[in-house]
């Protein structure tokens, strides 16, 4: 990988592309290409969320549990000995109740939920962050939750399945495929179907269709404007540069929206090199959705893989497709290697144990010219000890 990780963003501009489908947000990208029985739940979701983001009462209701349960405003490290030379703050979305930026989502659609009458939640999960988060969220509020979960991934996430299953959730394994995270959503988006009138899909990240994208990506803005605050605050100026990691994409574009308008901030998203829908990837649907997706020539889904359960899948939120059509934003690999090299030197050198795939941000730091550097680190590595150790030779990490 190039020093200076070219091409620099450009400014935001309109994609000239043509006209998008009435539910689709980011030019050619976005969309509702689901079975017709979906269609009424997604309009009502779409209405109950208008009226939600203008009611004073759900906004209040989201600001007072970020207080008092999850924990926010999560605060800003400036980190000196993992990257000498370099101004590197870290958003510590870590220290968030559950551990990730997920209960940020979680919260703000189990709420919504509330307002419409749905008591059954569904979730899928790779890493268990967003299993967690949403078993938290339905305990909290006394819901009825399941969470599907492939098998390969409920392996190497053990301890979040034991602790959703201690919340109150059922998980559900799903044997099919890679038995990963796209195998664990087609088994939600099935259970959905199904249960629609009973029933409200908490989706994890920022992809699916329409309205969830742009929900999302809200109820995780709260992370860029705090962020944008709290940097303001420490250094007097923005960062040169916002890097964040992406998998379907919901921290990056919650760290990314603090900073969207601010045309000298560059920003840098991260994913896994075995999982680069954004790099290697064509335009496609995936779940709902059109944006840019791992597929074969025939359009059939490729797999992913990556070290990282939560980065370990072949879409990414088609805001992502957009703001790297639109050069607003650039998407670069990192491998397995890379990343656990992050993870055990952030480790040694700050006391920070980060998730394996906040540590494929921090794996580029050191490529990057700029020196003023602003990470996302999306969650803590507790979750990722055992696959982290036994793919480490710890005598050979200095």
């Amino acid at each position: 990988m190039s020093g200076n990780l070219e091409p620099r963003r450009a400014r935001l501009k309109p994609r000239p592309a043509r006209a998008p489908h009435p539910a689709e947000s980011f030019g050619e990208y976005g969309g509702r290409y689901v079975p017709e029985t979906l269609i009424p739940a997604l309009d009502e979701l779409t209405e109950a969320w208008e009226d939600a983001k203008r009611d004073p009462a759900y906004l209040t209701e989201l600001d007072e549990l970020g207080r008092t349960y999850v924990g926010r405003p999560s605060p800003v490290t400036r980190v000196e000995r993992f990257a000498p030379g370099k101004r590197l703050y870290l958003k510590r979305e870590d220290l968030n109740h559950t551990g990730a930026h997920k209960i940020n989502n979680a919260l703000g659609q189990v709420v919504l939920a509330r307002r419409l009458g749905k008591r059954r939640i569904i979730a899928e999960t790779g890493a268990g962050q967003h299993g967690v988060a949403t078993a938290t969220a339905c305990a909290r509020f006394g819901l009825e939750c399941v969470v599907y979960m492939g098998s390969e991934d409920m392996r190497r996430q053990a301890p979040n399945v034991e602790r959703m299953q201690l919340l109150g959730a059922v998980v559900e394994p799903v044997e099919l495929g890679t038995r990963t995270l796209k195998e664990a959503t087609s088994a939600a988006i099935r259970d959905w179907i199904t249960n629609v009138e009973t029933t409200h899909y908490v989706i994890g990240s920022c992809v699916g269709p329409a309205p969830y994208p742009e929900l999302v990506r809200e109820l995780q803005s709260v992370i860029g404007r705090e962020a944008r605050e709290q940097l303001l605050e420490a250094e007097g100026a923005l960062p040169e540069v916002v890097v964040a990691c992406v998998g379907g994409g919901s921290n990056a574009i919650g760290m990314f929206a603090g900073f969207l308008e601010d045309s000298a901030v560059r920003l840098v998203g991260v994913e896994a090199a075995g999982a680069a829908s954004l790099g290697t990837g064509r335009a496609g649907v995936l779940h709902g959705a059109r944006s840019s997706i791992l597929a074969d020539e025939d359009g059939q889904i490729a797999d992913a893989h990556s070290i990282s359960a939560g980065l370990d899948y072949p879409g990414v939120g088609p805001e992502h497709a957009w703001l790297r059509d639109t050069g607003r934003a650039t998407y670069v690999p990192c491998t397995d290697e890379d990343a656990l090299e992050a993870f055990a030197r952030l480790s040694r050198t700050e006391g920070i144990v980060p998730a394996l795939e906040s540590a494929h941000a921090l794996a580029v730091v050191d490529r990057l010219d700029e020196e003023y550097i602003a990470v996302c680190l999306s969650g803590r590595g507790d979750k990722d000890l055992a696959e982290a150790l036994s793919a480490l030779d710890m005598t050979e990490i200095s």
